[in-house]
């Protein structure tokens, strides 16, 4: 698929949590397509390793890191105060199964925090930045899970406080981020802006998060990881379709992308449907409202 990607070059892309997995498959590919790529990362030693590796894959490549903590409105605002003009802004960076309920510095529950609430705050305070001037139409690509289809969300309970549960409650936040894009999808347009919002999910991907998201169960939780393993596919695979989302010139607002596999697991990329929940417009105006109101971050 990397050999389907159109030249970037003239496109300034950021991409969150570039500095492993996914994010930092996509932003290897961005860059060796001509694109200015910055790599929005909590970790910027970390960073500064992906750009080395990146620069090693692409000579040439234009890469840039910057801090960005999504569970911390405070470095969410200081990113985009010091961003300049953008074209592309992929909402990559995610936690997954953190084992007990944790909060965010701003006492958001951790998952909904780092993969809803920061990725909404950041769109928005970037939304001004971003360049309507050119010939490529801006997009904006937000990851969602294959795990949002068969979830709900409580409103009365967000934050999972009385019903918390780290699978599930994973699950939710990429429900979340579904809706999300959907309804930035549906404003945008009713705006008139030339910036589209398009979605993405990898599949059951070979990522840094595997692992990770067992660690907590001990000897159990790493048979379970090394079983996912034989079960995933490769991350360059898995970052095919919000590569294709991201840079793909048929691609129009509102679009979903992922694995054209059994159940969306695995496999090419190929256009996807997302939940009836998802699609929704009236949960996206609650879930819109609610997140204006807890990240105090407004717009469209």
């Amino acid at each position: 698929m990397t050999n389907q990607i159109p030249g970037q070059v003239g496109r300034t892309a950021v991409v969150t949590g570039a500095n492993s997995g996914l994010g930092l498959v996509t932003a290897t590919e961005l860059a060796r397509h001509g694109a200015r790529v910055v790599l929005a990362v909590r970790n910027t030693a970390a960073g500064g390793r992906a750009a080395e590796q990146i620069r090693r894959a692409a000579p040439s490549a234009q890469v840039e890191v910057r801090e960005l903590d999504l569970a911390s409105l405070a470095s969410v605002r200081k990113f985009a105060d010091g961003a300049d003009s953008i074209d592309l802004l992929v909402n990559n960076a995610g936690l997954v199964l953190l084992g007990p309920r944790h909060e965010t510095a701003d006492g958001f529950e951790l998952h909904l925090g780092t993969n809803f609430l920061g990725h909404f705050a950041l769109t928005g305070l970037l939304l001004d930045r971003f360049d309507t001037g050119t010939g490529a139409r801006p997009r904006i690509v937000n990851l969602s899970s294959v795990t949002h289809k068969n979830k709900t969300l409580d409103f009365n309970d967000l934050m999972s406080v009385r019903d918390y549960d780290a699978a599930r409650t994973y699950g939710r936040s990429k429900l979340a981020t579904t809706i999300f894009g959907l309804e930035l999808d549906r404003r945008l347009r009713a705006a008139g802006s030339p910036i589209i919002s398009v979605l993405a999910h990898p599949g059951i991907t070979r990522s840094n998060l595997t692992p990770r998201a067992w660690e907590h169960r001990g000897a159990l939780g790493r048979f379970l990881s090394r079983t996912a393993l034989l079960l995933t596919q490769p991350v360059e695979q898995g970052a095919e379709p919000q590569l294709h989302a991201a840079t793909a010139p048929d691609v129009h607002g509102g679009q979903f992308f992922g694995p054209a596999g059994f159940r969306e697991l695995r496999g090419p990329s190929t256009e996807v449907r997302p939940s009836p929940e998802a699609s929704d417009p009236e949960t996206g105006r609650h879930l819109w409202s609610a997140a204006e109101d807890l990240t105090g971050v407004r717009y469209l």
